[in-house]
């Protein structure tokens, strides 16, 4: 079965058009204030919405009543790109003080978020469906990771949090949850003498680096592979330099989640 992401991006958006929420609230709210009613939303909306728009009423009603009527012919084809556009600036730092160049849609999203929703429910189910195609072809280059002896249900967590964070984009965070993956599952392998020493050293905040340490200076002692550091290294290498020094490429990405895969499979031989 052929599955086409783009049919589905088109049919979403015919859904989307079909209902175009917010147009007649738009007719409504415009309205209301041209003919001096706009105390009626009080009970409409919530109260920080209804503050906000009030204000921007009693600095300029005409410009206010126009602005709406404006936006109620402009929704029902462009409301799913001021949604996108809503996700967004959820996503980013807003200045202080810009509310008042707030544009329209957004005032319209934030009323509408609080009641139907599907505004940023349309927006969030294109967002994921542009994320199908990377994902897949960024899935072909993984296998499953298949190792003889168990860890913990923390270390398997963390390794799907890593994997999805590559499949979906998030390269960065990737490298980061690498380096938990690895912290837990050395935890967990180290005998109960080296595990007492190494609590005692770091006072129970020992990082990556500092198990490497231990790890690097007691190989007998801890049965571990001595192919397994050389591969930790890396990935902790990889991600003390997603941390402190910029975002990662995907390239980068993709080589710290392998090497934390076979490190796992070193690690967990026996």
């Amino acid at each position: 079965m052929t599955i086409d992401v783009g049919r589905l991006e088109d049919q979403l958006l015919q859904m989307s058009e079909e209902g175009a929420p917010g147009r007649a609230f738009c007719e409504s709210i415009s309205e209301l204030a041209r003919t001096g009613r706009f105390a009626d939303l009080r009970d409409v909306l919530p109260a920080i919405v209804y503050d906000e728009l009030r204000g921007r009423y009693q600095k300029d009603p005409a410009g206010f009543v126009a602005g709406w009527r404006m936006l109620a012919h402009e929704m029902r084809r462009g409301f799913i790109q001021h949604a996108r556009q809503r996700l967004t600036s959820l996503t980013r730092l807003q200045q202080a003080g810009d509310s008042a160049f707030t544009p329209a849609w957004q005032e319209i999203q934030r009323a509408l978020d609080s009641q139907q929703k599907d505004l940023l429910r349309a927006a969030i189910a294109l967002e994921l469906l542009e994320l199908v195609e990377p994902a897949v072809l960024r899935a072909t280059h993984l296998r499953e990771c298949e190792v003889a002896a168990p860890s913990s249900e923390e270390a398997d967590l963390y390794l799907d949090e890593a994997t999805r964070c590559y499949l979906l984009g998030l390269f960065t965070a990737c490298a980061v949850m690498c380096r938990s993956v690895l912290e837990e599952a050395i935890k967990q392998k180290l005998p109960a003498s080296l595990t007492r020493l190494v609590s005692t050293r770091y006072r129970n905040t020992a990082t990556l680096g500092n198990l490497l340490h231990e790890v690097n200076n007691n190989l007998l002692l801890s049965g571990i592979d001595p192919g397994f550091p050389r591969l930790a290294n890396q990935v902790n290498d990889t991600g003390k330099r997603a941390v402190h020094q910029g975002l990662l490429s995907e390239d980068e990405a993709l080589d710290c989640l392998q090497n934390a895969r076979e490190a796992l499979q070193l690690l967990l031989a026996r």
